[in-house]
């Protein structure tokens, strides 16, 4: 191991938030271990890389010598987590909870070391807990405390419903830190809130207090929303590796830095070179940047991706002239397809979004609920026949 000051130095580059350094700090000084708590409730099948970023900086600890506690949420996913949500979260069954749970374990190992590494299941101690017990663990909380998040105090200003079961949440996710004596918590910058609160309850608990520290959010593919599967900005780490290449080429070169940061391992002062126009080009910064995140999932994949997709849209495979395909800023995917009038219905566009007909850059767009946030001059492809559009902003 670093010496403690070196450790903290490396361990809190990209954090946001961290309560508190001088705890941080006292903990690495004692020389063992630490236990470093990551709790993921598997509310649906896929991990993007946003969801990486927190993962990243867990596997930072475990590189540094520390152990880490991954918590798959199976127990908390039933209720769901209702941070940033200005309703009610729909519950999800046991069998959908336990179908994405055996995802999230698989696309995890692409980030994590096996070695230092608990893989815990939070329905082992929250399923057999006594009614009383959990009525003993929720006395030592208040209402007034709860309400003191954003979300909670927005909903009841607005009148909007806060159920009983949201808060049992919190309490939920507290008990797993005293379950697993946590010594640092991991969270984005969303769930600070629900990390104090464990914090609290260690304390209440006569046990020492968790370190909180937050990971910054990150931004989509389209510059502006935090990635989001929903939104049809982002990118899955079971992605195949053209697609991931060609997504990460997509993207505007303004959230360049931030994703090299959050994303890649590589020196400070080499980014900051890299991001750097009048010392890099754009496109070679981003060529780097998308063979560095290809390689973190695909390591021997990373030169043929990026040879595949210049050979598609440098060399000449994708027509040098097309027709313009005038579109708003903003457009559904399915409407962006029916604009072309090539599928002589939306039923039609449907179909052929969901066989993988359509590309945009070069990467494949299947959500029928994504949303294109257009600049205008990208390539659309469309249908097996390969009938190419430039987009243009109307």
């Amino acid at each position: 191991m670093k010496p403690p000051r070196e450790q903290l130095k490396d361990l809190l580059r990209g954090a946001v938030n961290i309560h508190s350094e001088e705890e941080l700090l006292k903990k690495l000084e004692k020389g063992k271990p630490l236990r470093v708590k990551l709790g993921v409730d598997p509310s649906s099948p896929d991990i993007h890389l946003g969801h990486t970023v927190v993962l990243r900086k867990l596997r930072q600890f475990q590189d540094a010598g520390h152990t880490a506690v991954l918590i798959i949420g199976d127990f908390t996913a039933l209720v769901g987590d209702p941070t940033g949500k200005k309703k009610t979260r729909p519950q999800l069954t046991p069998t959908e909870v336990e179908a994405n749970a055996k995802t999230y374990i698989d696309q995890v190992s692409r980030v994590l070391s096996s070695e230092r590494l608990e893989v815990v299941r939070n329905s082992s101690w929250l399923k057999p807990l006594p009614f009383y017990e959990l009525v003993k663990i929720a006395a030592t909380m208040t209402v007034a405390r709860f309400m003191e998040r954003d979300d909670f105090s927005k909903r009841y200003r607005e009148g909007v419903p806060i159920h009983l079961h949201e808060f049992l949440y919190l309490v939920m996710q507290a008990y797993d830190s005293v379950e697993v004596r946590a010594d640092v918590e991991l969270g984005g910058t969303d769930q600070l809130f629900n990390l104090m609160v464990g914090r609290d309850l260690m304390r209440d608990s006569g046990q020492e207090p968790q370190v909180a520290l937050t990971t910054p959010i990150l931004t989509g593919l389209d510059g502006h929303d935090k990635m989001s599967k929903s939104l049809g900005n982002h990118i899955g780490v079971s992605m195949e590796p053209f697609e991931m290449y060609s997504r990460v080429m997509s993207m505007p070169d303004t959230i360049m830095k931030e994703w090299y940061t959050l994303l890649t391992s590589l020196p400070i002062d080499e980014i900051e070179r890299l991001c750097d126009g009048q010392k890099t080009h754009p496109k070679s910064a981003k060529d780097r940047l998308a063979r560095e995140v290809v390689k973190g999932y695909h390591p021997e994949k990373a030169d043929a991706a990026a040879q595949e997709w210049d050979s598609k849209f440098s060399k000449g495979d994708v027509p040098k002239e097309m027709p313009d395909l005038e579109v708003p800023a903003e457009i559904g995917v399915v409407d962006l397809v029916v604009l072309t009038k090539i599928p002589p219905s939306r039923g039609e566009a449907k179909r052929l979004i969901e066989q993988g007909g359509i590309e945009l850059d070069g990467r494949k767009i299947t959500d029928l609920k994504g949303l294109i946030q257009a600049k205008g001059g990208e390539v659309l492809r469309v249908g097996k026949k390969q009938k190419y559009f430039k987009l243009k902003l109307a």
